[in-house]
């Protein structure tokens, strides 16, 4: 087959070693084997003004031998599988792969001229390897056989023992598992396990524009965990702005909104509330119930929010099943205002008995808050089952109830993006570590002041403990925040292992960082308390930004 040479790097070029004007849409910057504008698979050589991606010079033709799939003769097979099983897809990925079998199959391409994959085990083509997408989704099963010698219960099973398989991608890695690799298995006829469920996304795009890690443009991997935001927040948001049907947009403000809005006021508060009311009025037991109607019409409302998490999940809509939960704790906090426990409390021996009711009740709806939430946020699942000492002791409440949640300031967010947008690298690395540093101190001082006098109005308004003490917990955890930032800018502006590092000395800012790193790694897994582990951290985050600037000088 006709293959592109480039003759400056004396090598072909393949898949991301070329880009050009696609031959369908016109989008300019194409792959060499497929193009993000519109999603179609292409041959290298079929780029309109190709260029070299390393040198960006215009390569040449030249004839190289190469295996090929021969998918048109294995079309109508696989036409019939996809219509049997499409429906169980997401609209994407069925429109994606009807689209490739309209325009009939082509045979395609699958191996390379290139020194690094998987050499081809045939004599007189080892010098050639297996195209990446051939050879990954093989993976799956050699993954599963490392795991256990029984691996063919999954990928080959017995006939009376079907495996179903879901499997959850991007949009434009669907023609390699809905064409390519099932057409390899159904050729192969030999049982193997062929796709079921196939759930593809759209984009998540940042902040109105696009992740670029070239361009430290997002935030990515080991960045997202070094925020000081617990991993499960970053799994709620992420399912919450899941790009199911279309596009989605990661922002900070909008991060912060949804921890402060569902998590902390709506499901946090809920949980605590009943579990602080159980403990301080009915000593850790959850009190007998005595339901009436209107407590069943409670219960009808949360057996539909049920329903429908189940139906959502079964079809892999992930974002409509976390926000059935989020129902779930707005109709408890719902019946909490309404039922209002805390007078009942104070009123007579009824009314006692009725509020053991609402606070039975609310306590078993965290409950069941905790395993409808534990396939999204584990970690928080788990510390509710604990204090609940759920499902051993399931009536005991075992734990000491504390908040689940903090409140995410509108000074960490507008660090954080400043500090993922990419300008950090055109920045002024002195003045913008110093004036940075300075606002969020600033503006932390202002955050624990008003947390500070909402605090103290509440407790002296005479309200239970239950309602100001989620409120003490916030504060707590701004004055943390106050003493690392203080720290930090401190370290900015007086002597420290910042200021003993030239800014514009990579290698000694790398070595920093890299040991900065180290000791936050140490001391996260020594189990010491975040208080401990924090302020380390955001000495390592400002690190990563005084290396940004200086990598970017020295461009």
């Amino acid at each position: 087959m006709e293959q592109l040479l480039c003759e400056n790097c004396k090598r072909y070029l393949a898949d991301r070693f070329v880009e050009g004007t696609c031959p369908k849409c016109g989008y300019e910057d194409a792959r060499g084997d497929q193009c993000d504008g519109c999603g179609h698979l292409i041959n290298a050589t079929e780029l309109v003004n190709p260029r070299c991606k390393v040198c960006g010079q215009r390569p040449v033709i030249r004839h190289s031998d190469q295996f090929f799939l021969n998918l048109p003769k294995i079309e109508p097979v696989l036409q019939t599988w996809v219509e049997s099983v499409c429906n169980g897809w997401s609209n994407n990925a069925r429109v994606i792969t009807r689209s490739w079998l309209k325009d009939g199959l082509k045979p395609r391409c699958i191996t390379r001229d290139l020194k690094w994959g998987i050499p081809v085990p045939l004599e007189g083509y080892t010098d050639k390897v297996f195209y990446v997408w051939f050879d990954a989704p093989i993976g799956y099963l050699s993954i599963t056989a490392c795991y256990t010698d029984q691996w063919r219960l999954w990928w080959q099973p017995a006939q009376q023992s079907p495996v179903s398989l879901y499997q959850f991608m991007a949009k434009d890695n669907v023609p390699f598992h809905s064409v390519m690799f099932p057409s390899c298995l159904l050729g192969a006829d030999q049982g193997h396990t062929l796709l079921e469920h196939l759930m593809a996304t759209e984009y998540l795009n940042y902040e109105d524009g696009k992740f670029s890690k070239s361009r430290g443009v997002g935030v990515f991997g080991t960045d997202a965990r070094d925020t000081g935001i617990p991993s499960d927040v970053w799994r709620f948001y992420l399912l919450y702005v899941r790009p199911e049907s279309q596009d989605s947009n990661f922002s900070w403000v909008d991060l912060a909104t949804k921890n402060n809005s569902e998590l902390l006021n709506n499901l946090g508060n809920f949980v605590n509330r009943a579990l602080m009311f159980a403990e301080k009025n009915f000593d850790g037991v959850v009190p007998e119930m005595s339901p009436d109607d209107s407590d069943l019409r409670l219960l009808v409302l949360v057996s539909r929010e049920v329903k429908g998490y189940i139906d959502a999940l079964q079809r892999a809509r992930l974002r409509d099943g976390i926000r059935h939960i989020l129902s779930i704790s707005r109709h408890g906090n719902q019946y909490m205002q309404g039922t209002q426990p805390w007078v009942l409390l104070k009123g007579s021996k009824p009314d006692r008995l009725r509020a053991g009711t609402v606070i039975g009740i609310c306590c078993n709806l965290s409950c069941l808050l905790a395993i409808l939430l534990s396939p999204y946020m584990p970690a928080s699942a788990k510390t509710m089952q604990e204090q609940l000492g759920a499902p051993d002791d399931i009536f005991l409440i075992s734990g000491e109830p504390s908040p689940l949640f903090s409140k995410i300031e509108p000074a960490l967010v507008d660090k954080l993006k400043l500090e993922f947008s990419g300008r950090q690298k055109s920045a002024s690395p002195n003045k913008t570590s110093v004036s940075s540093g300075t606002e969020v101190v600033t503006k932390l001082e202002e955050a624990v002041a008003q947390q500070g006098e909402l605090v103290r109005k509440l407790k002296s308004s005479g309200v239970a403990k239950s309602e100001w003490q989620p409120h003490v917990a916030t504060l707590l955890e701004l004055k943390k925040q106050l003493v690392a930032a203080q720290a930090v800018n401190k370290t900015t502006n007086g002597p420290s292992v910042l200021t003993d590092v030239n800014i514009g000395d990579v290698a000694a800012l790398e070595s920093e960082v890299a040991k900065q790193g180290e000791l936050v790694r140490k001391l996260k897994s020594s189990g010491v308390p975040k208080s401990e582990w924090q302020p380390q951290v955001t000495i390592l985050l400002h690190l990563k930004q005084k290396l940004a600037t200086a990598q970017a000088s020295k461009k």
